[in-house]
């Protein structure tokens, strides 16, 4: 019986490291209103990275109201194209689910003090 993991492909482990510091990046992006970024927040729902290093990330905002709705998504964008090796990303904006508090991460949460 193997009990050996099974050994992960070069393009696969590029990939996760490539998430890996998309999601580095996500977390100095912060909605202006609330003092915790992105990433914590809950409001990046997916991240795909697509043979040739193009990066999509899938959020959403806390409200379709949102203030930051023009600007907040080509910061992203733009950070994310800042990662050595993106040749290009694009943010996809959604509002289904809707977000809300509960989405937040335990780190989230405890920086605006609701726990």
């Amino acid at each position: 019986m193997d009990t050996d993991p099974k050994p992960t492909s070069d393009a696969t482990s590029a990939t996760e490291s490539l998430e890996e510091q998309v999601i580095d990046v996500l977390r100095t992006v912060y909605d202006p209103e609330i003092p915790v970024n992105v990433y914590e927040l809950g409001l990046v729902y997916g991240i795909s990275v697509n043979p040739g290093n193009e990066v999509i990330v899938r959020m959403t905002l806390t409200s379709p109201g949102c203030p930051v709705a023009g600007s907040l998504p080509p910061e992203v964008e733009q950070k994310v194209l800042s990662i050595p090796g993106v040749t290009s990303a694009r943010v996809d904006l959604v509002w289904d689910p809707p977000w809300n508090p509960g989405m937040m991460s335990e780190v989230a949460k405890l920086q605006l003090g609701m726990y």
